[in-house]
């Protein structure tokens, strides 16, 4: 009876092939767009998806539970750490691998299946990584890596794994001297990508939660090579990971966390001796890199008004001698002192002008060099007016340098515009080219999107993903994109996700291989359209803009306004408190505005108000609701002027609701 009983339940033994585990903060978007391209290659493989969100306050869980009521959803309510996250759902995890996924990613259709084949075949595997593209489909070096030693670590730190990427010495770093195409036993995965045998984990133990953030792959990984399994590259399939390097690289944070988490992989795993050696290397490195990280961010933003200054210096030096000789028949007719002080002091007035006019907005506006340079110019030609006439330079000296400024500053501008350099982009004139590969019910939804929310693009043409579609609203076929590319001029490509494989797209992005060009994918339900370069800018690129309110200009107009008009009611008070109730408050809110921890128009609150969602600006002492009465407001109501305020956000806004709320 026995067997019997034995035979009838064995059919039913059921073993999950593989378990995905997704860690969330924020990035509801990429997450969405991660999670179909996962679906789509479970398909062809076993899996249960787990996604862990780490107290996100953008929709994540609500849009998780909506579109992928499938998905194991682990709701964190405190943020503990990508390594407390991913061992929540492991512990629940019932697959024989288990696939650690960065939530900025998509896989191809057969990238699951591919993966767990290869384990199946390599029993000695315990961990394995795939080949990583960017955005912009670059080749992400840390899709292979070799382990951090001291020595490694020194070459990576000081540049030498950069400088001699080739060299089986200096490489180690990202193993760059071997072929990313071919499959090899590598030290270190990457977090992003990491599937990992079960029976490893169980051996090994999961994750170090004691890393919070960066190193906890690193030691796994090792872990993983201590216990006597090998850790494989393998490029028979690739994924998109969007991530922003360069912009984490060159922060002060990521500098330290980073390297934090390298002092406690080495303490951890190093001989005392050795540990020793390579904490005094990580906290020089970590002195070193945060040095250079604060230098380049200083540098970015003052070298644009340093070469500005360095025009208007230059003009006066040529100009000043010419018209002095031809006035006065001599090259230094002006007085030395008075020379230095008026150049000087124009110098300053012309650079303040620029400032606050909006010049070194990025990207830069030309028509606000104009303004600037024009706005000094007149604040110069007061400011001189005024003086003693023995102290006066020359008008004609101030107008002549101000005609050089006018013409050479946005020439100059135009040069360093074409060095490609981000700090020095100008917005000119004329629409984002875009090419829109789908079918032609989802190019015209999509279209519609893109008028509806960023004017500033042209549809320059429609490619079909069927080779044999012969519709005449499409330039070509997938096959002829690089032609189409380059006939007409394309700066952006939109892949539309519903009818198009995520192994097409990949594909088409690497075939291309164009530095130049943008690329995006719309999501399945038309809603959104993401893939920008780096998940650290905007992802949801042509959803409806409601940034108008965080645009430098209006953060500098609000600073502005706030300042000086707490200013002139702190100056004038000793007459104002006679009018205002409760004028110890109202004091106490002047200097919090004055100082900028407050603003005076901010976001109507309210417990039942989620303001979330909407760009973050100073908490206000009023609101746009501020002249509704309390009765009349219900949170739809509230929710809509918030949105409103934010979306299309003017000055005279705040202006208007001050002058009507100030007594109250």
């Amino acid at each position: 009876m026995q067997s019997y009983t034995f035979f009838i339940t064995l059919p039913f033994i059921f073993i999950m092939k593989l378990s995905v585990v997704i860690v969330n903060y924020n990035v509801k978007h990429f997450l969405e767009q991660c999670l179909n391209s996962v679906f789509e290659s479970a398909k062809h493989c076993e899996t249960e998806v787990f996604v862990v969100d780490n107290n996100s306050v953008d929709g994540s869980c609500s849009m998780v539970k909506t579109k992928f009521p499938q998905v194991k959803l682990i709701e964190n309510k405190t943020n503990y750490g990508f390594s407390y996250a991913n061992n929540q759902a492991i512990k629940k995890s019932k697959g024989e691998y288990v696939l650690l996924l960065n939530p900025d990613t998509v896989i191809e259709e057969k990238t699951l299946k591919t993966v767990c084949d290869f384990m199946d075949l390599h029993k000695d595997a315990g961990g394995l990584g795939v080949k990583m593209i960017d955005g912009k489909a670059r080749f992400l070096p840390e899709s292979k890596r070799g382990l951090p030693t001291p020595k490694v670590a020194f070459y990576k730190i000081f540049g030498l794994s950069k400088l001699f990427k080739n060299s089986k010495k200096f490489g180690q770093y990202h193993l760059s001297y071997l072929d990313k195409n071919k499959t090899h036993e590598v030290d270190v995965l990457s977090g992003a990508f990491m599937l990992l045998r079960k029976e490893t984990l169980d051996k090994i133990g999961l994750l170090d939660e004691t890393f919070f953030m960066y190193g906890e792959d690193i030691d796994l990984s090792y872990r993983i090579t201590l216990a006597g399994y090998k850790n494989y590259y393998l490029p028979e399939t690739t994924i998109i990971h969007y991530k922003g390097e360069s912009t984490k690289k060159a922060s002060v944070n990521y500098v330290l966390v980073f390297y934090n988490a390298m002092i406690i992989f080495a303490k951890k795993h190093f001989s005392k001796k050795n540990a020793g050696y390579f904490v005094a290397l990580i906290k020089m490195a970590i002195y070193f890199r945060a040095a250079l990280a604060i230098a380049y961010r200083f540098l970015r933003t003052i070298i644009t008004p340093i070469i500005d200054l360095l025009i208007i210096l230059i003009g006066f030096l040529i100009i000043t001698p010419i018209w002095s000789e031809h006035q006065f028949g001599i090259k230094d007719a002006y007085p030395h002192n008075i020379f230095i002080w008026g150049l000087f002091s124009y110098l300053i007035i012309w650079l303040l002008s620029l400032i606050f006019l909006g010049a070194y907005d990025k990207p830069v506006k030309l028509k606000n060099i104009y303004k600037g340079i024009i706005v000094g110019s007149v604040f110069i030609l007061v400011f001189y007016s005024l003086l003693p006439a023995e102290l006066r330079f020359s008008r004609a000296i101030i107008l002549l340098s101000a005609s050089w400024a006018i013409i050479i500053i946005p020439f100059v501008r135009f040069l360093l515009h074409y060095t490609g350099r981000n700090s020095f982009k100008i917005n000119l004139p004329g629409k984002k080219k875009i090419a829109i590969v789908g079918n032609e019910n989802e190019a015209t939804d999509l279209v519609k999107l893109i008028n509806n929310t960023n004017p500033k693009i042209t549809i320059s043409a429609f490619v079909s993903p069927d080779s044999d579609e012969n519709n005449e609203i499409f330039a070509g076929n997938l096959e002829q994109l690089d032609e189409i590319v380059k006939i007409n001029k394309i700066d952006e490509i939109i892949f539309c996700a519903k009818n198009l494989q995520a192994q097409q797209i990949i594909r088409t992005m690497l075939k291309l291989d164009n530095p130049r060009l943008d690329y995006k994918i719309a999501s399945p339900d038309g809603f959104s359209v993401i893939g920008s370069n780096s998940i650290n800018t905007t992802g949801e690129l042509y959803n409806i803009d409601i940034n108008s309110i965080v645009k430098p200009e209006n953060l500098r107009n609000k600073r502005l306004l706030d300042f000086n008009i707490s200013f002139v009611m702190i100056l004038f008070y000793p007459i104002l408190f006679l009018f205002i109730k409760k004028p110890k408050q109202k004091l106490k809110n002047l200097f919090s505005i004055l100082i900028g921890s407050k603003s005076f128009v901010s976001y109507y609150e309210d417990q039942e108000i989620d303001t979330s969602m909407l760009p973050k600006i100073k908490n206000g002492i009023y609101s746009p609701l501020e002249n509704i009465k309390k009765s009349n407001i219900n949170p739809e109501l509230a929710q809509r002027i918030n949105l409103m305020y934010a979306k299309d956000y003017k000055l005279i806004q705040d202006i208007n609701i001050i002058i009507k709320s100030w007594q109250k």
